[in-house]
């Protein structure tokens, strides 16, 4: 097998990830944390990459990953910024940056919303490389939501990949993405209406769409 030991040299919490394995699985995640007595297992990881604000805050969408078999919440920080240069900068940390470039044009075709002369800065809180599309709906309504200066609702996960056609598409594991979020105390879901369960969830509330427009029209009524 091959492993890596990743994580902030600033943080006491490190990352053990399997790249390569010949007779298991791939892309399993463990979280532990460096104490006197040596690397303990962490029980809640989630825990780990969500900020803790005393109130809802602009820019902040709280996603689902899907490390192998393992379900994180996540959150995604977006900072929108008037740009003071000719050339607007996109700068990103734990999200593809080439992928923020492909997202902003969608997000102007189909949504009618502009960021050409505004500074955008993605960030993924704790330190974890996020490298699946689930992620481009969550970096999409934190931009929104940084550049309206309007929180999102609380208590709200968002996950869907995003097309060029403005379409939101499905991703794998839907229903064990929305059982996580009901365990941590989320109460609403904007998700991809493929992703829908057919059964629902309880004590979660899901909003599922089918366009990058449905997506933001949600937030903006909620």
């Amino acid at each position: 097998t091959v492993l890596y030991f990743e994580g902030d040299t600033h943080s006491s919490f490190r990352l053990v990830r399997a790249i390569k394995n010949r007779f298991g699985a791939v892309n399993e995640l463990g979280v532990f944390a460096m104490t006197d007595k040596g690397l303990r297992g962490v029980a809640n990881p989630s825990a780990l990459f969500l900020s803790q604000h005393g109130a809802s805050v602009p820019g902040s969408c709280v996603m689902v990953t899907q490390e192998g078999t393992r379900p994180l919440l996540v959150e995604i920080q977006a900072l929108v910024d008037e740009a003071h240069a000719p050339n607007a900068r996109r700068l990103t940390v734990g999200v593809e940056q080439n992928r923020l470039a492909m997202l902003l044009a969608v997000l102007h075709r189909h949504a009618g919303i502009a960021c050409f002369d505004q500074d955008v800065f993605v960030n993924a809180v704790g330190g974890v490389e996020i490298d699946e599309p689930a992620a481009d709906l969550p970096v999409l309504l934190a931009i929104v939501s940084s550049l309206r200066n309007r929180p999102l609702p609380d208590k709200l996960v968002v996950f869907g990949e995003v097309g060029l056609a403005g379409e939101v598409r499905p991703v794998q594991r839907g229903q064990e993405r929305l059982r996580e979020a009901a365990k941590l105390g989320f109460e609403r879901a904007i998700v991809p209406r493929a992703n829908q369960p057919k059964a629902g969830i309880a004590g979660l509330e899901i909003i599922a769409v089918e366009r990058i427009g449905d997506a933001v029209d949600a937030i903006r009524s909620a």
